[in-house]
């Protein structure tokens, strides 16, 4: 008899703001231009990083990721939710509420990981100029993109595979816009400290950790700035992080500030809470990167202007060289010219420049490194 008591469900009610319908259209207003606004700027960010020869480099292929991510994300509940919210019953099937929780999951936690690399990748590129092209080559940076998608995703398979093992006891009433894992979990009428456990430690590992190594980057970074002598070398070399950093600010402190507030009294402010961290949050990324980064801005001008934004490269040959591996970068490191091909010894220069833009000693670094003139060929 015990299984009578452990139905399977296979329809989940989504509660949402049930009794709210006026509120539920505003809501849809708001969402269905959010999203648009997100699905857009992403994408555009996206091609842009494409068609740019003078974005080919490490940070605009994280920031591609971060974009992608941002799309799917948003994607994975979104529509859903806004069909849900012309209906007066919302319901969501067993499988796409699964498929849901688990997407959901998975590239929140990959996103975490992907700013700790771009994190570190700023960390190079000001406490390490001479060594760049060395450290972040191509092949690097796949692995790393690899790496955070990879642990993104077995982290939710995981945490998927010990929810959905749990008994639910006919209980489908899902108190949010969404099947978030946390609301999910509620439903279980069976021993869920083994489930709260791993995803305690899985919480810690995937998000605090990403969040102190990205504080540590930043110690280094903020160190080897104050050295700089000239105040314009100072702006240029947090000019370079400031948006990376904006958006670290916006994702961490939303998730701060909804986990670690104080539960409100009403229920439905907390889920609209979460509602906009989710659909908000990942429409902000292009517009910080496009307002504060020279390069976006200077690439967005020229394409509304109608000029050919690259006649030596493509699309293709961009991933060609993020696939490469050691120096796959070397075609794409922007120049006095433009983005033409270099050789070892004009890399040494541009990165001679560079420190010097900075306020660096080119002799000291290559001293501290010496390994670097040697890897580009000099």
């Amino acid at each position: 008899m015990e299984e009578t008591n452990q139905t399977a469900v296979m329809d989940y009610v989504l509660l949402g703001l049930h009794g709210h319908h006026d509120l539920e259209v505003v809501l849809f207003v708001l969402c269905l231009g959010i999203y648009c606004m997100n699905l857009l700027g992403n994408s555009l960010l996206m091609v842009l990083i494409m068609l740019d020869p003078h974005l080919h480099n490490p940070m605009y292929f994280f920031l591609s990721n971060l974009s992608l991510i941002d799309i799917c994300g948003t994607s994975s509940f979104i529509p859903l939710m806004l069909t849900n919210f012309l209906q007066t019953r919302s319901t969501i099937s067993f499988p796409a509420c699964a498929l849901q929780m688990y997407l959901t999951l998975a590239l929140g936690a990959t996103e975490c990981l992907l700013l700790a690399a771009m994190a570190y990748d700023r960390y190079v590129a000001i406490c390490h100029p001479l060594r760049y092209t060395e450290l972040m080559t191509g092949q690097m940076c796949m692995q790393m993109a690899a790496l955070s998608w990879g642990t993104g995703f077995v982290n939710s398979l995981l945490q998927s595979i010990l929810i959905w093992r749990l008994p639910f006891c006919g209980h489908n009433v899902i108190n949010h816009f969404f099947c978030e894992i946390l609301a999910v979990l509620k439903l279980a009428c069976g021993d869920i400290s083994l489930n709260a456990l791993v995803l305690m430690v899985a919480t810690t590992i995937l998000t605090v950790t990403p969040l102190l190594l990205i504080c540590l980057s930043y110690i280094f970074i903020l160190a080897a700035i104050f050295r700089v002598p000239s105040a314009s070398g100072r702006r240029k070399a947090f000019s370079t992080c400031s948006a990376h950093l904006t958006v670290v600010v916006i994702f961490y402190g939303t998730i701060s500030f909804m986990y670690l507030k104080p539960k409100a009294k009403n229920p439905n402010v907390d889920k609209i809470i979460t509602l906009f961290y989710a659909a908000v949050t990942p429409s902000l990324n292009p517009i910080i990167y496009s307002l504060r980064n020279a390069e976006v801005k200077a690439a967005v001008t020229a394409l509304l202007g109608g000029e050919a934004l690259s006649t030596e490269s493509s699309g293709a040959e961009y991933l060609q060289a993020v696939a490469g591996g050691q120096g796959s970068w070397r075609g794409y490191v922007q120049t006095g010219e433009g983005s033409s091909s270099t050789d070892g010894h004009s890399l040494v220069l541009d990165a001679g420049r560079a420190a010097l833009d900075l306020g660096l000693s080119p002799v000291r670094q290559i001293r501290r490194q010496p390994r670097a003139a040697d890897l580009l060929g000099c």
